[in-house]
């Protein structure tokens, strides 16, 4: 029986394009990023030789390392699939990145130990710290660029979407601006006579995949989770085989860090498995741990500027330095947040009168323009200045350095079920609320986040947040 007509696809935004060079284009991205690390990796071996050992000493373990660099650089990165950053999200690049770095310098001791050099555990830790210091800029680089080339177009895959239900249409929808890597073509529906109510066009249906798939510039189809079930996954999967696209499949979970996931077979079916987060015995222990060393690294490193905090508050307006205020911590116990005062004394009792000019949704209050605020205050909260003395809150054992924001007793009395679970942790100095938007997103994002963060967390994942709230404080977008 012969196959069904394919008819002619005519996709606007598409232009006169063929084929989305795609593949071709992240090769040769590939390629770069993987001179460039070598680059990197080798400035950092020669840096940190020059630091321990000073410059003009030692030539030949250097030289040896330098020279075995273009191999083991693009060789660990690689097995990591590093350079897939076009699939791996922030932190989980990050995770891979530390690990690879761990695993290529204890590569190059291992070698220099077997070539009659000594290398000093000083040069081991100066090379891990510049390697990364150096890397890590540079990936962050590599994002911009591909988020940048990504909303012209660059890099993304002409997509077959199959299925036509609500989550189908979502997930269309969400590829239209093109952030995920992906361009869609249309929907192929499951059913002859259906029709994706959405805003891209319904193709035919799956029963003529193949001929779509031959007859349009698709590099890759899209299996929505109704489409993955198993016939409709059948249908799908044997006509695609030889066909050289690639096959998405949708898990149907809620968002998750790939580190979690494994890929287990299960009677010639293929399962996701998702690791469970247990924040208890020793990941408590580790989470404590660099909560104690960070905390403590913070006060010595800020003292100083501590000190000038509150030489300034105490000079240009009356009451007390620091600023005391009842938070609802872990498990809803209450504890007393420490705050450089950024208001004027006695501000809680002005809040009434300001209510209605609140800027932000639930129970949460935000105002740009508080009338409350003094002008030290400003500056401070603008630069997230005010926060330095919750570190004392850290090392007391009430706050963590990465958590949920914590919120004030009146907000939790105002919460739904789902979002108690937010007090399952310690609340946080810096959170996955702050690095993404600050006072920009509404409560009920914040929420989300932090459910997120609970849900995926790591001490790869907390160092990670560590780090990229340093750039936030820097941009002030959010910040008021």
């Amino acid at each position: 029986m012969a196959s069904a007509q394919v008819p002619s696809v005519s996709v606007p935004w598409l232009g006169a394009e063929t084929r989305a060079p795609a593949r071709r284009q992240l090769l040769r991205l590939h390629g770069a990023m993987a001179c460039v690390d070598i680059l990197l990796v080798a400035c950092a071996l020669v840096l940190s030789h020059a630091v321990v050992y000073g410059l003009g000493q030692g030539g030949g373990d250097l030289a040896l390392m330098v020279a075995l660099s273009p191999v083991l650089t693009p060789g660990m990165f690689g097995w990591l699939r590093l350079y897939h950053v076009h699939r791996l999200s922030g932190p989980e690049e990050f995770r891979r990145l530390l690990l690879a770095t761990s695993i290529l310098i204890s590569g190059l001791v291992f070698i220099s130990f077997w070539s009659d050099f000594s290398l000093s555990r000083g040069w081991i830790g100066v090379s891990w710290l510049l390697t990364l210091a150096l890397i890590l800029p540079a990936r962050g680089g590599w994002r911009a660029y591909l988020r940048k080339a990504r909303s012209r177009g660059a890099f993304t895959f002409n997509t077959l979407i199959v299925g036509t239900s609500e989550e189908a249409q979502r997930i269309g929808h969400m590829m239209r601006d093109h952030k995920l890597g992906f361009r869609p073509l249309g929907h192929l529906a499951l059913s002859e006579g259906d029709v994706c109510e959405g805003d891209l066009p319904t193709l035919g249906s799956i029963e003529q995949l193949r001929e779509f798939v031959r007859s349009t510039p698709a590099d890759c189809v899209f299996l929505t989770p109704l489409a993955a079930d198993g016939p409709s996954m059948q249908r799908a999967w044997h006509p695609l085989r030889m066909e050289g696209v690639e096959v998405c499949v949708s898990a149907g979970l809620p968002e998750v860090l790939l580190s979690r996931l494994t890929v287990q077979p299960l009677g010639g079916l293929m399962a996701l498995s998702v690791t469970p987060v247990r924040l208890s015995g020793v990941q408590a222990t580790l989470k404590r741990a660099f909560d104690v060393v960070g905390a403590t690294l913070g006060l010595i490193l800020l003292s100083p500027l501590a000190l000038a905090i509150a030489a300034a508050i105490r000079m240009t307006s009356a009451g007390p330095v620091l600023f005391k205020q009842e938070r609802v911590g872990w498990r809803q116990r209450p504890f007393q947040i420490l705050k450089f005062r950024t208001m004027v004394n006695g501000a809680e009792s002005l809040l009434g009168s300001l209510k209605e000019h609140n800027e932000a949704s639930g129970p949460l209050f935000k105002m740009k323009n508080d009338p409350r605020i003094t002008r030290v205050g400003k500056w401070l909260r603008r630069w997230s200045m005010d926060e330095i003395p919750q570190l004392l809150n850290v090392l007391k054992g009430d706050m963590s350095l990465v958590g949920p924001r914590p919120p004030l007793r009146a907000e939790v009395e105002s919460y739904e079920a789902w979002q108690v679970d937010r007090l399952e942790v310690r609340p946080g100095l810096t959170g996955l609320w702050q690095v993404s938007g600050r006072s920009d997103k509404s409560f009920e994002d914040y929420v989300k986040l932090d459910l997120f963060y609970i849900a995926n967390w790591s001490l790869a994942y907390d160092l990670f947040i560590v780090l990229k709230t340093l750039p936030v404080l820097f941009s002030r977008r959010g910040a008021y």
